[in-house]
């Protein structure tokens, strides 16, 4: 990563809304439903499955919870009705998990109760450490309900991550990632080598328990050392699949898929769409280069 890179990724902030929309336009389906519709028929066509994320996050109004949840139900039904090959992903703090945990429960429930009724299946996103512990006790009470179509996720670069493996309820449905926020030393691990590590450990780990693995990653390492377990254990395709962010390495999707194995692509759309710019672009600093061409007159972005 060169010293401009991060200095423009650390300037994001003071660039003008309307080039950050332009080049977050290969991150963010659009600001509506049927924009996410659009994205996701399209990805269909190419022969990969969808999750679809509704922008937004640390609410604090239990009346943007209920619209949070309205919101939803909306793209579930739209999904059916469109017989599009997607499910979809929340963000507990957008469901009142910083308000009080048993409205998040009750709202959360509501929505995979709704999910199943439609042959759907809900991921609940992992957010920072603060929200680590609630989040798997939000999990393991759906199942402990008997509801089934409702996944979590888990962060490889969290030195937790081996022990929470180990206490999630029979035959989970976990999506593993490495991790963006920003957490200390004694939380995360910080060491690309380290975090991969652990991302292979708690595959294995996941594979032991019979689980199904939702491989999220844009880095190739870890693409191969999750391709050698596939194959080391014999495990068929509907028994696991990777997954990658919308607009991250499109080279490398059609590679993970050429080599037959499922792909789900992450939609998030929504009006919210500013600060997941931020956030995607301050992660990969190495898009300043589109930032500075859209930024020059006469670019098409």
């Amino acid at each position: 990563m060169s010293v401009f890179h991060t200095l423009v990724a650390r300037s994001l902030p003071l660039v003008p809304r309307p080039i950050v929309r332009r080049v977050s336009q290969r991150y963010i389906a659009g600001e509506t439903l049927a924009a996410a519709v659009a994205t996701v028929r399209a990805l269909n066509a190419e022969g990969l499955m969808a999750t679809v994320d509704i922008l937004g996050e640390s609410v604090h109004d239990a009346a943007l919870v209920e619209q949070a949840l309205r919101d939803y139900l909306d793209a579930l039904h739209a999904l059916r009705d469109a017989r599009l090959d997607s499910n979809v992903s929340i963000k507990p703090t957008n469901f009142g998990l910083k308000i009080d945990f048993d409205l998040c429960y009750e709202k959360v429930k509501a929505l995979v109760v709704e999910a199943r009724a439609l042959g759907n299946f809900v991921r609940i996103d992992m957010e920072d450490s603060s929200c680590t512990s609630a989040t798997l006790d939000l999990y393991r009470r759906l199942r402990a309900e008997g509801l089934e179509n409702v996944g979590v996720v888990l962060q490889a670069y969290l030195r937790r991550t081996l022990a929470d493996v180990a206490a999630l309820p029979d035959r989970p449905n976990v999506r593993v990632c490495k991790g963006i926020y920003v957490e200390p030393p004694d939380l995360a691990f910080k060491e690309r080598g380290l975090i991969n590590r652990n991302f292979a450990q708690a595959l294995q780990a996941l594979f032991d328990r019979g689980a199904y693995v939702g491989i999220a990653t844009h880095d190739e390492e870890v693409v191969y050392e999750a391709q050698r377990l596939v194959r080391e254990r014999r495990l068929e395709p509907r028994q696991y699949e990777f997954q990658m962010l919308l607009g991250v390495r499109e080279p490398l999707r059609r590679v993970i898929r050429r080599d037959g194995h499922r792909l789900r692509v992450y939609v998030p759309y929504g009006p919210q769409w500013y600060a997941y710019s931020l956030r995607r672009l301050k992660e990969n600093p190495q898009m300043a280069g589109y930032i500075l061409a859209a930024m020059l007159p006469g670019s098409k972005g």
